[in-house]
């Protein structure tokens, strides 16, 4: 690493002296940004409350496909085999710099935009991770930086990338299958927080997979021992993973979901389902614990004479971190200076802390120093990792609810519904439209973020965690 190390030491040398002057073209990204800020957060709302869900954000897609689109951007529906994923593009040449774009929500978690839990469709879904935010300010930098190359002061292609399905089948991985990312020498992304920091660090590796176990029914009271307990296996295995999480590395993480135990007291059941996920810092960790987990399917099959399945339904790797990347967006942050929130504000967080048995300290406004990036952090999982293998990353995190909230929750989702989430959203914005204008203005620069990458990268080559074949579209 000792090279891009070197290349970063005098890119900081070099954005210290320069970055932090807020230019004309810098201007016209914050003008551009409030210009269309009413219409962004209009887009945002009605995607909150579609609340679609993986591959099924035919909406959602549609909305922000068609504003792009109506600003005078190449759309190009339907990529990758997916119908709700697209490419927004506009202008010719390099550098070409994408944006990403998310937009499905989660299951069971809808709510109103208020600070106390009330269900906006009971049992419904809801935007628990900010993703109607996160596809809305992606698209608000991308537009700013086309009326730029528009006007003729930048010159290169910017691409608004629209990716569905991150909650759970991680349809990035097909659209860097199908080489979107290609031609691409620089990707932007962000998500919504509770903080507001350039973000340079990793995610976790991760599996997705399915276990099933099929018996033989029977009468639980006349005849038991004419059944064969799938139950029973799915009971022996869940007892066998809760066992082996002493022995994996701090690292690790594993959970499941019970997907089917069996209908009713009185049958012995004979098929169960298990939903399991299987995470590490680095995905040469996560593997052989991966492998574990599928031999302990089969002993607990043989233990209560069933047979057994087990079905990968995905898999994404970490984040690859770039330093350079991250310290332009750090300056563009401090550039910027923190997100400012209103009394009403201030007390929509406090009162959200307050009912999920938090400190009431608020919203978290700062902009956070440039951290040292993490051997082995915490943390959740992106499909973006599969990105970063595939093009030079930055990543930004902003601030759109109070701090310590509890995420994938109704709690990030009433945020995401009001101004907090707006003013993140906005923001967010601005700060990757202000990153992706240096990138287009310093060729230099996109060779120090790119020399990182590769640097980073090494030897290794990029091999999906799932085998070749479509997306699993109506989860098939």
């Amino acid at each position: 690493m000792k090279q891009w190390y070197l290349i970063l030491c005098f890119s900081l040398v070099t954005l210290g002296t320069n970055a932090q002057t807020l230019t004309a073209n810098k201007k016209a990204i914050i003008a551009s940004v409030e210009k269309h800020e009413n219409a962004l957060i209009e887009i945002s709302d009605n995607i909150w409350a579609l609340a679609e869900t993986a591959f099924e954000e035919t909406q959602s897609s549609k909305i922000l496909a068609n504003y792009a689109e109506s600003q005078g951007f190449k759309v190009e529906r339907g990529v990758a085999g997916m119908p709700t994923a697209f490419v927004a593009s506009y202008g010719s040449g390099s550098p070409v710099i994408s944006v990403l774009g998310e937009f499905d929500a989660l299951p069971g978690i809808s709510q109103k935009a208020k600070p106390t839990k009330e269900a906006l469709n009971e049992g419904a879904a809801g935007h628990g991770c900010g993703h109607n935010l996160f596809g809305a300010g992606s698209l608000g930098a991308a537009i700013a930086i086309k009326e730029l190359i528009e006007a003729g002061k930048i010159n290169g292609t910017v691409k608004f990338m629209g990716t569905p399905s991150e909650e759970k089948f991680f349809g990035k991985i097909w659209m860097v299958r199908e080489g979107i990312w290609d031609d691409v020498d620089v990707n932007v992304s962000w998500h919504p927080s509770a903080s507001t920091q350039a973000d340079v660090q990793s995610s976790l590796a991760l599996v997705d997979f399915k276990i099933e176990f099929f018996g033989q029914a029977a009468h639980a009271s006349a005849d038991p021992w004419n059944g064969r307990s799938a139950s029973d296996a799915l009971e022996i295995y869940t007892t066998g993973i809760n066992y082996y999480r002493e022995h994996v590395k701090p690292t690790v993480r594993m959970h499941y979901h019970i997907q089917d135990g069996g209908q009713v007291v009185n049958v012995v059941p004979d098929y169960a389902r298990l939903w399991m996920r299987v995470r590490d810092t680095k995905r040469e960790g996560m593997m052989p614990v991966y492998e574990r987990v599928q031999k302990m399917a089969e002993g607990a099959a043989i233990m209560a004479n069933v047979e057994y399945k087990v079905s990968l339904i995905s898999g994404i790797y970490e984040v690859l971190v770039n330093r350079t990347g991250g310290q332009v967006m750090q300056n563009n942050l401090e550039l910027l200076g923190p997100i400012e929130y209103t009394p009403e504000e201030e007390a929509f967080g406090k009162k959200i802390q307050e009912v999920t048995g938090k400190p009431q300290v608020g919203m978290d406004s700062k902009i956070n120093p440039l951290e040292a990036t993490k051997e082995h952090p915490g943390g959740g999982s992106t499909d973006v990792g599969d990105v970063s293998w595939n093009v030079a990353n930055i990543n930004l995190g902003v601030t759109t609810a109070p701090k310590d909230t509890p995420w994938h929750s109704w709690a990030v989702v009433a945020c995401g519904g009001m101004s907090i989430g707006h003013k993140g959203m906005t923001y967010a914005s601005k700060a990757m439209g202000m990153t992706m204008l240096d990138l287009f203005e310093d060729p230099e620069l996109v060779k120090e973020v790119k020399a990182e990458y590769k640097e980073r990268k090494g030897d290794a080559v990029y091999e999906a965690i799932v085998p070749p074949g479509p997306p699993p579209i109506n989860g098939n």
